[in-house]
């Protein structure tokens, strides 16, 4: 009893828990194995970490060849194998129609300045090639006026892409605008490379800005077949959506597409 009167608290003994020896082993063992999981997963996480780092630099790089890493010390040689490697052989198939027939006769005399060439056969060649060749048309247009409401009428031909006279009456015609939106609309180029592509390739002088506004009109008069598809899509029982980011006047927009078993819009 303590001088207040109060018993005092005996102080409780800490529990000893005794572990087999085996236990003790298997339990060393777990935790060995443990940090050798431990070690792997780290020396495979900074491993994939730089494989990450060099493929990010690598998506920030030109293109080929810049973009390859360094070179094989004993790189195989380029090419098809020879003998029965070499795989199936294949050649370009024979046109079906020939626009032009060139004959081309043997040499007088041999390689080496021997005597006459005798012949024995004849083999055809087929060379198929781009004949850049830009056709300027004039349209000589019949201009009047209506008898009964006065206003002004012109003939129009189906060549023509436009009305217009006066400040505009030099064009551009329906192969060179289908030609710039294929460019420019499905392989991507942008207006500066389809006006030197069609420079170039054909002589066709076109700005930038004129090129910009053509396709503009060329859009307009696809307005109504663009409408049939919108709604064939919508029609459609299954369509698969895909987005894509889109800057108009420089402002991120959205690009929706639908693509159904008969259209896409």
């Amino acid at each position: 009893m303590r001088a207040s009167g109060r018993p005092s608290r005996s102080k409780q003994p800490e529990t000893v828990e005794f572990v087999p020896q085996r236990d003790l082993d298997r339990a060393q063992r777990e935790i060995d194995k443990l940090r050798k999981e431990i070690d792997r997963l780290q020396r495979e996480n900074d491993r994939l970490q730089r494989e990450l780092e060099a493929a990010l630099r690598a998506g920030k790089r030109q293109a080929a060849p810049h973009s390859r890493g360094e070179p094989r010390a004993h790189p195989q040689r380029p090419g098809r194998k020879r003998g029965r490697d070499y795989g199936q052989r294949a050649c370009r198939p024979t046109p079906q129609g020939v626009d032009e027939r060139i004959s081309v006769p043997l040499p007088e005399c041999g390689p080496h300045g021997g005597g006459d060439v005798e012949p024995e056969s004849c083999e055809a060649q087929y060379q198929e090639e781009i004949v850049r060749r830009t056709v300027v048309r004039r349209f000589d247009i019949g201009v009047g006026h209506c008898r009964r409401c006065g206003r002004r009428v012109q003939g129009r031909h189906p060549s023509q892409t436009s009305d217009a006279v006066g400040v505009g009456h030099v064009q551009l015609g329906p192969e060179v605008l289908t030609l710039a939106a294929i460019l420019n609309k499905q392989m991507g180029l942008s207006l500066g490379h389809t006006q030197q592509v069609l420079f170039h390739g054909f002589g066709v002088e076109v700005s930038r800005g004129g090129l910009c506004r053509a396709l503009a009109r060329l859009a307009g008069r696809a307005q109504a077949t663009y409408a049939g598809l919108v709604q064939t899509a919508r029609q459609s029982l299954v369509n698969v959506m895909d987005e894509t980011g889109w800057k108009v006047g420089g402002r991120l927009q959205w690009l929706h597409v639908a693509v159904s078993a008969q259209v896409t819009v």
